[in-house]
């Protein structure tokens, strides 16, 4: 019996994609994209949706990425908590937000 089946395959790969991406843009938004490669952009996708998912989802009512839902306003949420993520990580780093 395989571990996982085809379709949770490709569902993971997606995550990790548009976790990526959002990573990715969340970054250029607060300008450290020089600072971390693809890894870091799909951690901050995802680590940030789920920061997203924890405090924003239960406000406006919208699942994140990592909640199985893939929309816009889905990818919005997830994109807002990325930032959220890296302005935390900047404001421990160097004491201010940017």
């Amino acid at each position: 019996m395989p571990l996982w089946n085809e379709n949770e395959m490709i569902n993971f790969i997606v995550w990790l994609v548009i976790g990526g991406l959002i990573g990715w843009v969340a970054s250029m938004i607060m300008r450290t994209d020089g600072q971390q490669g693809a890894f870091l952009n799909v951690i901050v996708g995802i680590v940030g949706a789920a920061l997203g998912g924890w405090f924003i989802s239960p406000l406006i009512g919208v699942a994140t990425i990592n909640q199985g839902e893939f929309s816009l306003q889905g990818l919005l949420v997830s994109l807002v908590g990325a930032i959220i993520l890296l302005a935390i990580v900047n404001l421990v780093r160097r004491g201010s937000a940017r």
